[in-house]
Protein backbone atom coordinates (compact mmCIF):
# COMPACT_ATOMS: atom_id res chain seq x y z
CA UNK A 1 0.00 0.00 0.00
CA UNK A 2 2.65 2.64 0.79
CA UNK A 3 4.75 1.24 -2.30
CA UNK A 4 0.73 2.65 -4.15
CA UNK A 5 1.10 6.20 -2.62
CA UNK A 6 4.64 6.65 -3.37
CA UNK A 7 4.30 5.58 -6.85
CA UNK A 8 0.93 8.17 -7.26
CA UNK A 9 2.69 10.78 -5.46
CA UNK A 10 5.40 10.72 -8.06
CA UNK A 11 2.98 10.52 -11.09
CA UNK A 12 1.16 13.68 -9.59
CA UNK A 13 4.43 15.70 -9.76
CA UNK A 14 5.52 14.70 -13.08
CA UNK A 15 2.27 15.48 -13.91
CA UNK A 16 2.93 19.12 -12.76
CA UNK A 17 6.17 19.18 -13.85
CA UNK A 18 5.02 18.15 -17.22
CA UNK A 19 2.26 20.99 -17.06
CA UNK A 20 4.85 23.42 -16.51
CA UNK A 21 7.01 22.64 -18.97
CA UNK A 22 4.33 22.55 -21.91
CA UNK A 23 3.77 26.44 -20.65
CA UNK A 24 7.83 27.07 -21.49
CA UNK A 25 7.74 29.02 -24.92
CA UNK A 26 11.17 29.16 -26.92
CA UNK A 27 13.94 31.39 -26.02
CA UNK A 28 12.62 31.74 -22.81
CA UNK A 29 14.41 32.73 -19.38
CA UNK A 30 13.64 30.47 -16.47
CA UNK A 31 14.70 30.78 -12.65
CA UNK A 32 14.24 27.64 -10.44
CA UNK A 33 14.37 29.27 -7.04
CA UNK A 34 14.08 25.92 -5.44
CA UNK A 35 15.91 23.64 -7.89
CA UNK A 36 16.71 20.72 -5.42
CA UNK A 37 18.09 18.14 -7.63
CA UNK A 38 17.06 19.79 -10.64
CA UNK A 39 13.74 17.59 -11.63
CA UNK A 40 11.39 20.81 -13.18
CA UNK A 41 14.74 22.00 -14.41
CA UNK A 42 15.68 19.21 -16.11
CA UNK A 43 12.30 18.11 -17.77
CA UNK A 44 11.83 21.84 -19.23
CA UNK A 45 15.12 21.87 -20.84
CA UNK A 46 14.09 18.06 -22.36
CA UNK A 47 10.84 19.17 -23.41
CA UNK A 48 11.29 23.09 -24.61
CA UNK A 49 13.75 25.70 -25.80
CA UNK A 50 14.65 27.69 -23.21
CA UNK A 51 17.83 30.12 -24.05
CA UNK A 52 18.65 29.05 -20.03
CA UNK A 53 17.06 27.56 -16.92
CA UNK A 54 18.91 29.51 -13.44
CA UNK A 55 18.78 26.57 -11.37
CA UNK A 56 19.06 27.83 -7.65
CA UNK A 57 19.43 26.15 -4.45
CA UNK A 58 21.27 26.43 -1.34
CA UNK A 59 21.98 22.85 -0.49
CA UNK A 60 25.52 22.19 -1.77
CA UNK A 61 24.76 18.65 -1.94
CA UNK A 62 21.84 18.93 -4.02
CA UNK A 63 23.60 21.23 -6.21
CA UNK A 64 26.68 17.79 -6.59
CA UNK A 65 23.05 15.77 -7.46
CA UNK A 66 21.93 18.34 -10.17
CA UNK A 67 25.16 19.00 -11.49
CA UNK A 68 25.06 14.65 -12.06
CA UNK A 69 21.56 15.12 -13.41
CA UNK A 70 22.43 17.33 -15.89
CA UNK A 71 25.70 15.89 -17.39
CA UNK A 72 23.35 12.60 -17.41
CA UNK A 73 20.66 14.28 -19.28
CA UNK A 74 22.92 16.42 -21.31
CA UNK A 75 21.22 19.42 -20.43
CA UNK A 76 24.63 21.42 -19.66
CA UNK A 77 23.93 24.46 -21.86
CA UNK A 78 20.61 25.04 -20.68
CA UNK A 79 20.84 24.25 -17.11
CA UNK A 80 22.78 26.35 -15.16
CA UNK A 81 23.09 25.07 -11.43
CA UNK A 82 24.04 28.17 -8.78
CA UNK A 83 24.46 27.28 -5.27
CA UNK A 84 23.33 29.81 -2.96
CA UNK A 85 19.78 31.27 -1.30
CA UNK A 86 17.56 31.77 -3.69
CA UNK A 87 16.99 35.90 -2.47
CA UNK A 88 20.52 36.83 -2.44
CA UNK A 89 20.91 35.11 -6.03
CA UNK A 90 18.29 36.99 -7.24
CA UNK A 91 19.21 40.09 -5.85
CA UNK A 92 22.72 40.15 -6.87
CA UNK A 93 22.84 38.52 -10.19
CA UNK A 94 19.06 37.75 -11.67
CA UNK A 95 17.31 41.01 -11.23
CA UNK A 96 15.20 41.27 -14.14
CA UNK A 97 16.27 38.68 -15.85
CA UNK A 98 13.55 35.87 -16.16
CA UNK A 99 10.76 34.89 -18.28
CA UNK A 100 9.36 32.42 -15.60
CA UNK A 101 10.30 31.44 -11.94
CA UNK A 102 9.07 28.50 -10.39
CA UNK A 103 8.99 28.53 -6.45
CA UNK A 104 8.53 24.43 -5.99
CA UNK A 105 9.22 24.62 -1.99
CA UNK A 106 5.98 25.73 -0.60
CA UNK A 107 7.56 25.68 2.87
CA UNK A 108 9.65 29.02 1.95
CA UNK A 109 7.56 30.20 -1.41
CA UNK A 110 5.36 33.06 0.54
CA UNK A 111 8.29 34.27 2.13
CA UNK A 112 10.72 34.79 -1.03
CA UNK A 113 7.76 35.77 -3.38
CA UNK A 114 9.03 39.34 -3.63
CA UNK A 115 12.40 38.58 -4.89
CA UNK A 116 10.46 35.95 -7.88
CA UNK A 117 9.14 39.23 -8.37
CA UNK A 118 12.57 41.08 -8.61
CA UNK A 119 13.91 37.90 -10.51
CA UNK A 120 10.95 38.59 -13.58
CA UNK A 121 12.11 40.96 -16.25
CA UNK A 122 10.43 44.32 -16.63
CA UNK A 123 7.75 43.27 -19.00
CA UNK A 124 6.24 40.85 -16.95
CA UNK A 125 6.37 37.36 -16.63
CA UNK A 126 5.26 33.82 -15.03
CA UNK A 127 5.06 32.84 -11.49
CA UNK A 128 4.74 29.18 -10.64
CA UNK A 129 3.99 29.00 -6.59
CA UNK A 130 3.63 26.34 -4.78
CA UNK A 131 2.06 26.50 -0.74
CA UNK A 132 0.25 24.64 1.66
CA UNK A 133 -3.00 24.66 2.62
CA UNK A 134 -5.11 23.35 5.36
CA UNK A 135 -8.60 23.11 4.76
CA UNK A 136 -11.67 20.99 5.82
CA UNK A 137 -14.11 18.46 3.96
CA UNK A 138 -15.68 20.86 1.80
CA UNK A 139 -14.42 23.68 2.86
CA UNK A 140 -13.16 25.51 -0.41
CA UNK A 141 -9.32 26.40 -1.29
CA UNK A 142 -8.64 29.73 -1.34
CA UNK A 143 -6.92 30.85 1.55
CA UNK A 144 -3.63 30.17 -0.27
CA UNK A 145 -4.68 32.80 -3.25
CA UNK A 146 -5.92 35.29 -1.09
CA UNK A 147 -2.77 35.61 0.58
CA UNK A 148 -0.75 35.27 -2.50
CA UNK A 149 -3.23 38.04 -4.02
CA UNK A 150 -2.42 40.56 -0.98
CA UNK A 151 0.78 40.50 -0.83
CA UNK A 152 1.55 40.71 -4.79
CA UNK A 153 -0.97 43.89 -4.05
CA UNK A 154 1.41 45.17 -1.47
CA UNK A 155 4.35 44.97 -3.54
CA UNK A 156 2.65 47.44 -6.47
CA UNK A 157 2.17 44.78 -9.68
CA UNK A 158 -0.09 44.26 -11.92
CA UNK A 159 -1.18 40.57 -11.54
CA UNK A 160 -3.61 38.01 -12.29
CA UNK A 161 -3.67 34.26 -11.34
CA UNK A 162 -5.32 32.39 -13.94
CA UNK A 163 -5.65 28.75 -12.78
CA UNK A 164 -4.69 27.39 -9.58
CA UNK A 165 -4.73 23.45 -8.31
CA UNK A 166 -4.47 20.95 -5.70
CA UNK A 167 -1.28 19.02 -6.72
CA UNK A 168 -1.81 16.24 -3.98
CA UNK A 169 -2.84 15.73 -0.64
CA UNK A 170 -0.26 16.06 1.79
CA UNK A 171 -1.78 15.09 5.14
CA UNK A 172 -5.37 15.12 6.80
CA UNK A 173 -6.81 17.96 5.76
CA UNK A 174 -3.61 19.57 3.67
CA UNK A 175 -3.28 19.78 0.41
CA UNK A 176 -0.89 20.90 -1.79
CA UNK A 177 -1.34 23.99 -3.76
CA UNK A 178 -0.39 25.02 -7.36
CA UNK A 179 -0.82 28.62 -8.73
CA UNK A 180 0.31 30.00 -12.19
CA UNK A 181 0.59 33.97 -11.87
CA UNK A 182 1.15 36.31 -14.55
CA UNK A 183 2.53 39.50 -13.97
CA UNK A 184 2.03 42.47 -16.71
CA UNK A 185 4.40 45.18 -17.00
CA UNK A 186 6.56 45.13 -13.40
CA UNK A 187 8.71 48.37 -14.25
CA UNK A 188 10.25 50.70 -11.40
CA UNK A 189 7.26 49.25 -8.59
CA UNK A 190 9.83 46.26 -7.69
CA UNK A 191 12.56 48.67 -6.64
CA UNK A 192 11.03 49.91 -3.82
Amino acid sequence: MLKNAISSARARLLYERMRIAKQVVNGEVVANMFTGVGCFSIIIAKHSKTEKIYSIDVNPAAIQFMQKNIRLNKVYREVIPIQGDAKEVIEKRLRCTADRVLMPLPEKAFEYLPHAVSALKEAGGWIHYYDFEHAKKNENLVKVKVKVAEKLQSLGVIFTIPFDRVVRITGPNWYQIALDIKLNGCGDKRKR
